[in-house]
């Protein structure tokens, strides 16, 4: 029976290329909403109030994270918890890049979404991965292939140093497939106005505050699941 997810509140409380270390879900985690509906339409989610308490500066950080400018952020991508009917485990990552919503797979048929950027047109990918390694304020390394397309980058070929600055902000996590790392993350940005955009070149992005928290939850070893778009 292909996965579908239906939005709805809950009580409060309550792989470049193709992957291969599982089978490509085209069907079992399609992600597809109840009834065939894709992507359906949000009702309720967190307030203005509660929304800038979540996403309100976070100034113990090595680096201070400023608060999130809420007027650059569509409120259907506030973090929330919603129904989502799967066969993953609770602790899964689910990428659905044609939606820009990242999903936590939690108990009882619910998960915890994400507002996302994810990878513009070309760089788009689908498959299985998993967290191989995460780090908070990481270097950023440019890849070659980034360099080509901006050469002002070389000066960060040797790793540019953590920072509010660094694309991969203060956290990240690295998604392998079988022992190797594919050059994909998921990573925090300070930009909301990038979320609900396609921008990068194939990473996953989330407001910083939203990482820190699906961080905190997230071991090593953990299997990331993109949809196709």
């Amino acid at each position: 029976m292909p996965a579908r997810y239906i939005d709805e509140v809950a009580p409060p409380g309550t792989r470049s290329g193709l992957f291969s270390r599982r089978s490509l879900l085209f069907g079992s985690a399609a992600g597809l909403c109840a009834m065939g509906l894709a992507g359906c339409t949000t009702s309720g989610g967190m307030s203005r109030a509660e929304a800038a308490r979540a996403y309100g500066p976070v100034p113990d950080e090595r680096f201070p994270i400023p608060a999130v400018d809420l007027d650059k952020v569509d409120p259907k991508y506030y973090r929330r918890t919603v129904r989502y009917d799967t066969n993953e485990a609770p602790g899964t990552i689910i990428v659905d890049p044609g939606n820009y919503f990242v999903y936590r797979i939690e108990e009882e048929g619910y998960a915890t979404r994400y507002g996302a950027n994810v990878g513009r047109s070309g760089f788009l990918w689908s498959g299985n991965a998993y967290v191989g390694r995460k780090a908070e304020w990481p270097i950023w390394t440019p890849t070659p292939d980034q360099i080509g397309r901006d050469p002002s980058l070389v000066k960060y070929a040797g790793g540019m140093p953590p920072g509010l600055d660094n694309p991969l902000g203060a956290r990240v996590l690295y998604l392998y497939q079988d022992g190797v790392y594919t050059l994909y993350t998921i990573y925090s940005t300070v930009l909301p106005q990038t979320i609900g955009t396609g921008v990068s070149s194939g990473c996953v992005g989330l407001l910083t505050q939203d990482m820190i928290h699906l961080y905190s939850r997230t071991p090593v070893d953990t299997n990331v699941v993109v949809l196709p778009a």
